[in-house]
Parts: C-alpha cells; structure tokens; sequence
C-alpha cells in the first residue's frame, strides 16, 4: 500500500511537469517505468483491475515515448483522469472498500491506442474535486548508516546506563536509586526501539531466489521446484547483508550436490522433480533459516574417506567420530567432495566461506542428513548484532564475556570427576565425553602445543564453561562464574584487531573494560595446540 501510494504520488508529479513540457523526455521515461512496476506489483497481489488500467496507460505512454502520439488535446484530460483514477482504486484497497468502476476509462483509453478520439465526460463541479485531500506516505526513507550510527549511540547509552546503575547501589542514595532505574527503564525502550527499526523481512532476500534456483536448475539440468516460507519473519538488515552470500551459497550447493537429475530420482524411486524449502521461523531470541532439498543426503562414510585422505584427521580417530562430527568436516576450508569441478561445485570455496559470515555473526550453522532423502542447513541468527547475551567469567582478577549463543552449560566439578586420556583432560557430561583445559593455560602457552594434563594440578572445585562450536563441545576452566547479562560488543581498534581470539570488547557497569572471548577462534586454537 505504501509502495503504491509513492508510485501514485509520483505518476500525479511527473505527470504535472510533462504537462508544461510535452517533450520533457525524463518525466515520461519515469511515468512509463512507474506504470509497468505498479502494474507487476498489483498483478502479483492479486489486484487485477489496478493492473489493467496501469497496463492500459504504461501503453500510451509508450505511444508519446516512441513519438507515434503526442501528449497535447484530448490525450492529456484521459491521462489525468486515469492517473486519478489509479489513487482511488488504491485508496480503495486500503480501506478494503469496492474498486470504482473504470469501464468508460479502459473504453476512452482503447481508443486513444486506435487513434480515435475519447469521449470525454462533462466537468462536473461535485464537492469531491473541491475538497481533494492531499495525503502524504506514511513511509520515510533512511540510510542504513544514520541508523548504524544512532544504534551506535544507544550501545553508548547502555553503557552509560549500568555506569549509573552500579554507582546509584555503590552509593546506596534512594532518589539515584529511582533516577537510575527510570533512566534503565527509558534506555531499554530506547534500545528496542532502535532495533526494531532496523528490522526488515526476509522476504526481501528470499524473493531474489527463484530466479537463481531456475538459473541454476537449467545450468545443472535439474527440475527443481523451490518453496518459501516464513517471508515476514524480522530481522535485523546488517545480518540480512551479511548472510546473503552464504545464503546463496547453501543454495546452489542444495543444487549442484544435493538434488539428483531426474533420471536418478526416477531411478531411487521419487518423483522427477527435486524439492527445495527456503524457510525463516524464531525460536526464542533467535531467527533460524533453513535450506532444505529431498536430494541425495550426506554419504557420511565418503566425508570420512576423504577427510582421512586430505589428513584432516587419523584414521583410527575417523572411525570413532560420529555422525554430526564427521558432517562438521564438510566445513573446513578447500573442503569439495565434487567429482569434477562445474560452475555450480567442486572448486573448493566451499561451506567454510558459510561458516565464517555465520560465525562474524556469533550464529551457529547446524547440518542434519539422512542418506537418499535429503539434506538440511538450519542458519541459527540472532536477531540484532549491536546486544548479545553475555556469560560474565572472572580469570587472573581480570573480567571476561563469553557469547551465550555458543554457550552450552556451565558446571562445577572435583578432581576426582576427570580422566586423562592421552595427555588431556576428559570429563562425562550429560552422556558424552568433553575434553577440557585450563582457560589460562590455552591463552597464555605461547606458540608450541599444550603440555600434557596431569589430574594432581586440579585443586579443589574447578568451574568450567562449556561451549559449542560446529558440534564440538569443550570445557573451560575459569577461576570464577560472575553473571549473565546483555553487552553492547564494540568492535578491537587497530592493532588488536588482528588477535582473532577476542570478538570485541565492552564496558561494564563498574567502568571495566572487560574482553569478549570468541568461541570458533578458542576452540581452533585448541584444535591445533592440543597434546
């Protein structure tokens, strides 16, 4: 309704300025494409008779672009009235009211395309002319920077708003105290408010895709039908830019490695036709987004095979991995399991390209397969990326956020709960096997690998994060669990914006600067440095 009231309002614009100068070539170009995008629009909604009457008109202002007619005499009234005609029949549409009749319209406008001459009714001096209401659209365009920089300023005020918080307790005053907390009140609606203007559908990425499914689909001699749900799901637009790529991405490969041809399917007993979802849906604070086709499924075996073959792993550790943590190999960098490079697949650029735009996010990206029935890649997003959840951890006196999205539990355990196998620290929790190490001693080892663990060195009660990243779980010792709380994260200044190991930095409420550790960056590191 507002896309169309602007189109509406600038057809009555231009159309004006053709007016004094027939020949303006830039006002008729405008009123031509503004018609043709009114008349898509309407005939997509469903609003047939809107599209008609813009079809009709987009059609002689193709006659006047291409010189065959002349926008002076009897053309100009019948324009005039079709454009405010078109605003009736939209405000109609808005206030869900029947369309007015255009039956002596679409007639006058036939026959200007015959070169007869209209019928023009009588001017009538009814008080609706008299009284026209102007009306102004309740949409205001604005750059996505100025809304960058007015949440940039609301992160500050954040800040600011646990300063005086904290201090209102320190100093124990009852009117600082009832200050503070209205000024937490008002910052809070501030902040959502700021968010929410900065959401849009993911409707506006999903529906670039049918265009790319059918090229791709043609390309890679596959009939593919695509299916979109969850369009009106809100999301914060940074995040939307940031996945659009990867999004792309999942979905080719849904294609090119996914989908069998037609022959195939007929053969493995499905219909012809692949199936493709392209889905959005929230589950709690978080936008999932998922890829799902029915095609050949993850031969987990093959990853095994070739993750042993390109020495990502032993073999006698491959076979003892399962499922899920097999699939995460398919996420390390030059990892293809193309048989032969196409211009869909098999060059190597592959889901680790995904992985990182999902991890700049502090998202997850999670892969579920069943061999001959298909595949599906769930993109785990937070909505906004100014506000995260934050677990506060204190180590060496000095304070610490770690990201809740890739926090998985956080547990208080005695020496005698741990085991070491081959030179690291095991512990069971909830049914499964997670090796843990000294938080302190993975930061601050220097470049050679971790000295092997010996259980003496645990005293007493050890208080350990565990995290989650690309389905390995690993435990962190810290000295002491503080809080959970929402940080606003600021990006490192330059130079340290090169240690990988810290996501950002924030303030807290006592005017610390306290580190925020990254997770994928954490446990690569242990990946590569453990005994």
């Amino acid at each position: 309704m507002s896309e169309a009231l602007e189109y509406y309002d600038a057809m009555s614009r231009h159309i004006s300025e053709l007016e004094r100068s027939p020949t303006d070539e830039p006002a008729l170009n405008e009123l031509f494409r503004l018609m043709h995008n009114l008349k898509s629009n309407a005939r997509a909604m469903g609003y047939n008779p809107i599209g008609e009457v813009a079809h009709h008109m987009e059609t002689i202002f193709g006659l006047i672009r291409d010189k065959e007619k002349t926008f002076t005499g009897s053309v100009v009234p019948v324009l005039f009235k079709g454009i405010d005609t078109i605003g009736e029949m939209i405000r109609a549409v808005g206030a869900n009211e029947d369309l007015p009749d255009v039956t002596h319209l679409m007639a006058n406008l036939d026959r200007l395309v015959q070169g007869e001459e209209p019928v023009l009714e009588l001017e009538t001096d009814d008080e609706e002319d008299t009284t026209r209401k102007l009306e102004l659209s309740d949409l205001v365009y604005i750059q996505i920077k100025k809304l960058d920089h007015l949440m940039n300023l609301v992160g500050e005020l954040i800040i600011d708003r646990d300063r005086v918080l904290t201090l209102g307790q320190e100093i124990g005053n009852p009117a600082l105290i009832a200050a503070a907390a209205h000024l937490s009140r008002i910052a809070d609606e501030l902040q959502y408010s700021v968010m929410d203007a900065r959401l849009v559908g993911v409707g506006s990425l999903f529906s670039k895709f049918p265009r790319v499914v059918r090229d791709v689909a043609t390309a890679e001699k596959k009939d593919v039908e695509l299916t979109m749900t969850g369009e009106d799901i809100q999301i914060d637009r940074n995040i939307l830019q940031i996945i659009t790529d990867a999004l792309l991405h999942l979905v080719r490969n849904a294609i090119g490695h996914g989908l069998e041809t037609p022959a195939e399917r007929i053969a493995a007993g499905k219909p012809s036709q692949g199936h493709l979802l392209l889905s959005a849906q929230t589950e709690r604070d978080d936008v999932l987004v998922q890829v799902r086709d029915d095609g050949r499924g993850i031969d987990v075996e093959s990853v095994r095979r070739k993750a042993v073959e390109r020495g990502l792993v032993a073999a006698n550790v491959a076979a003892t991995l399962d499922d899920s943590a097999v699939r995460g190999f398919l996420f390390e960098p030059g990892f293809s399991m193309a048989k032969e490079v196409t211009e869909i697949s098999g060059r190597g650029v592959g889901l680790d390209v995904v992985k990182l735009a999902i991890d700049s996010l502090g998202g997850q990206l999670r892969v579920d397969s069943v061999l001959g029935q298909g595949t599906t890649f769930t993109l785990v997003l937070p909505t906004s990326i100014a506000v995260k959840g934050a677990l506060l951890f204190q180590l060496d006196q000095r304070n610490y956020a770690i990201p809740l999205m890739h926090t998985d539990s956080v547990v208080s355990l005695l020496p005698e709960n741990f085991n070491v196998v081959g030179g690291m620290l095991l512990t069971r929790i909830q049914e499964e096997n997670v090796p843990v190490v000294s938080l302190r001693r993975l930061l601050h080892n220097g470049d050679g690998p971790l000295p092997p663990a010996v259980r003496t060195d645990l005293e007493g009660r050890q208080d350990i994060i565990i995290v989650n990243y690309n389905n390995r779980r690993l435990g962190l010792i810290v000295d002491r669990f503080l809080r959970q709380q929402d940080i606003v994260v600021k990006p490192m200044s330059k130079p340290l914006d090169t240690i990988d190991l810290f996501g950002g930095v924030t303030l807290l409420g006592s005017g610390q600067v306290c580190l925020v550790l990254d997770v994928p960056a954490l446990t690569r590191l242990f990946l590569a440095k453990r005994p």
